[in-house]
């Protein structure tokens, strides 16, 4: 068991969130995706979790593990061209996940997502929370543009753009 990680999820709760981000960085994250998705077919979902509950905290689960049960929980597998992208924010352990569905994910590699994760994760460590979030939509946005260009007969928005806070 590692106690300083245990802490530092004990510690770490809705209001570093509500700090780290107020209402104007949400709203400021949400028109980011927004203005991403007009580019491309493709989907981004940002969420961002304070902490671990105890017990996967207890049991070592890594955010990596966790971000996989929120792009179900999320339904992000459930796009009509499966090209939904998960960003996801343990902010205890400033950890960056990005999970894509099957055909971005057969399209881009595993490296690439890696890069656009520590690129954020740098950011974090200089306390740029919200430019660093926005940054990585922009990297994921242009793998999107890059294999689901925009087309005009396909603009439905079939995830939230808000970011999701998970409690």
């Amino acid at each position: 068991m590692n106690f300083t990680r245990i802490l530092r999820h004990v510690l770490t709760g809705k209001l570093a969130l509500r700090r780290i981000f107020p209402a104007a960085s949400l709203t400021a994250i949400e028109q980011a995706i927004q203005q991403s998705e007009l580019n491309h077919g493709g989907q981004i979902c940002f969420a961002v979790e304070a902490a671990l509950n105890t017990i996967p905290l207890l049991k070592n689960q890594t955010a990596r593990e966790r971000a996989v049960e929120v792009f179900s929980q999320l339904h992000i597998w459930d796009t009509e061209h499966n090209n939904g992208v998960l960003i996801y924010l343990l902010l205890a352990d400033r950890d960056v996940e990005v999970i894509a569905d099957r055909d971005i994910h057969a399209k881009v590699s595993s490296e690439e997502w890696e890069i656009i994760c520590r690129s954020m994760e740098s950011a974090f460590r200089q306390q740029q929370f919200e430019s660093g979030v926005i940054e990585g939509i922009n990297a994921v946005g242009s793998h999107l543009r890059k294999y689901f260009p925009s087309d005009p007969n396909h603009k439905k928005n079939e995830l939230t753009n808000k970011p999701v806070i998970l409690e």
